[in-house]
Formats: structure tokens, C-alpha cells, sequence
């Protein structure tokens, strides 16, 4: 059987330009997309991907502002730069980069967001909308998984969907999200009874429980849509020539870097028995991106009374 790939780096290029040309239309009429990042603390990882949401909204031409605090800031500074964000006019979607430092009330802060600027999708408001099939702002990465879908001509309506992993972040939007297409939709984790039967189910598979290579062969119904949204750091040479083979250009990698990536679906044996599937990296992850620029789009057009489909 041929595997063919969703390729997330050519779907989230295609919304990019899309938004891109949306964007110089609105700057006519004075209008730019504004989105503020704020990171407390110098977590590594975070520093990268805030530069990346930076990059972006330079290139869609997006007004950017990144908002950093130290990582003895208290909860109350924070809420203080958030509260002030509520009210500029100027900035249409706000992004508390997370994690915050140990101890910090996580859903204190996200609570604090205007939900019409909460372009992260976390805050109860926009999580009741998605719930009620109301119109609001998406989770990221849920909504580039349903973008990937659509845009791959990919059917959703009647098919069997099985969402692996029940984050609020990740599994139980695109379960939402899934059901709203009218695919019958199963939510499952780790402590589901046979899980690589009830995997085995499925017409689109959705991996999304964080762990390393988990869902092998057995999952996977021949033919299916698998979608891997796992990132998983792999450092041990002996794991990497295991899943990718003692030739593959990830040995070599590793070689260079360290470390090289993998998601929750073991990389060889989704070949030829899936019918699609999302690599790691260049599947998943950068449609979460794009669909960042795109919440921040739609939350702009929704502010100053723009149409938005």
C-alpha cells in the first residue's frame, strides 16, 4: 500500500500566503493585525518559539510585541501586563507562552485574557463556544489538524475518528472539532481497556498522548489517516537506529545534533500499512503556527467588525 504524506510545511505556506495578502488589504484601511507575546522566565525552548511567532508576524506583516519578564516576576506583574494588553486597541490577539515557572497559577493567567484576544483558545469562554458549535477562537494545534484534513481533500463526515491522548490542549478540542464534521468520534488514553483495538478502529487516528513511538503497526487499520502530533526528543543512538534504521538520514543526524525528533507513531511501520500520515518533524507543527496567524487574523477582523469566513 502507498503511503502518501500530509505535508504541513506546503499547507501552512498555502494559509500564510493567504493571510499575508488578507493582511496588506486591511493595512489600506489602516488596520494591521497586532499580536503580544509575553514570556516569563529564560526557558530555552520558549525563547525559540517566541522568536518563530515573531518571524512569522514580520513576514505577514502582523505588528508584533514581545513582552518579557524575569522569572522572579510575581503573578500579580504579570496579570498587570495582561490587563494592559485587554485594553490597547492596537493588539488583537494575546499569548501567554507557556510553561510558566513553577508555582505561577496557570489558569489564573489564561483566565485573565480577554477571551476576543485569546488567540491560544484556552480561556472557559472560547473552550464553552467550541463545545456549543459556536464561532470563536480554536485551539492551534486542533485547528491545523482540521485544516491539514480539509485541505488534503481528505473526508471527515461518516468516518470512524479516534483521538489518542485527552489534553484540554490538544485531544479534546480536535475530538470537538472531529464531531463537528460529524465523524464518530472515540476519545481514549491510557488507561483505555485494548487501546491498539480501539485504535484499530479508526479512519482517522489522531496520536496525541505524548509518548515515544507508542502507536506501532498494531494501531493502525490499514488504509487509515494518521495523524502524529507527538514531538518527542530523541537522544539514545541505539533508539534511533531501531525506528529509523542504521542507513537513515536520522542517524546521520543525530550524529551532527544529539538528538533528532519522533512523534507518538513509530516511523517505520506507519509506512505501508496508513493510507496518510503527518511526519515529525514538518506535519503537525507547522500548521500550529499558522493557525496562531490565522486566530490572530480572524480575533483582528472580529474586533474592528471585519467579515471573517
Amino acid at each position: 500500500m502507498e503511503t502518501k504524506l500530509l505535508d504541513g510545511k506546503r499547507i501552512s505556506a498555502e494559509i500564510k500566503a493567504e493571510l499575508a495578502g488578507r493582511s496588506e488589504l486591511w493595512k489600506r484601511r489602516g488596520i494591521q493585525p497586532g499580536l503580544a507575546v509575553l514570556l516569563v522566565g529564560d526557558h530555552p525552548a520558549s525563547h525559540v518559539y517566541v522568536s518563530s511567532k515573531v518571524k512569522t508576524c514580520a513576514e505577514l506583516g502582523y505588528v508584533s510585541r514581545k513582552i518579557l519578564l524575569p522569572a522572579d516576576a510575581g503573578i500579580d506583574e504579570l496579570l498587570g501586563e495582561i490587563e494592559r494588553l485587554n485594553g490597547d486597541d492596537a493588539v488583537h490577539g494575546i499569548l501567554v507562552q507557556l510553561p510558566l515557572p513553577a508555582g505561577m497559577d496557570t489558569e489564573k493567567v489564561l483566565q485573565a485574557i480577554d477571551p476576543r484576544k485569546d488567540v491560544d483558545g484556552f480561556h472557559p469562554f472560547n473552550v464553552g463556544r467550541l463545545c456549543s458549535g459556536s464561532p470563536g477562537l480554536v485551539p492551534c494545534t486542533p485547528a491545523g489538524i482540521l485544516q491539514m484534513l480539509k485541505r488534503s481533500g481528505i473526508a471527515i463526515q461518516g468516518r470512524r475518528a479516534v483521538v489518542l491522548g485527552r489534553s484540554n490542549i490538544v485531544g479534546k478540542p480536535t475530538a470537538m472539532l472531529l464531531l463537528q464534521e460529524h465523524a464518530t468520534v472515540t476519545l481514549c488514553h491510557s488507561r483505555t481497556r485494548d487501546l491498539p483495538a480501539v485504535c484499530r478502529e479508526a479512519d482517522i487516528l489522531v496520536a496525541a498522548i505524548g509518548r515515544t513511538a507508542m502507536v506501532t503497526a498494531d494501531f493502525i487499520r490499514p488504509g487509515a489517516v494518521v495523524v502524529d502530533v507527538g514531538i518527542n526528543s530523541l537522544r539514545d543512538r541505539e533508539e534511533v537506529v531501531r525506528l529509523f534504521g542504521e542507513e537513515s538520514p536520522r542517524r546521520e543526524e543525530f550524529s551532527r545534533k544529539g538528538y533528532t525528533l519522533v512523534g507518538d507513531v513509530h516511523p517505520a511501520e506507519v509506512l505501508g500499512r496508513a493510507g496518510w500520515f503527518t511526519p515529525v518533524p514538518g506535519g503537525v507543527g507547522p500548521m500550529t503556527i499558522a493557525m496562531l496567524m490565522w486566530n490572530t487574523a480572524e480575533a483582528a477582523a472580529r474586533i474592528h467588525g471585519l467579515p471573517w469566513e
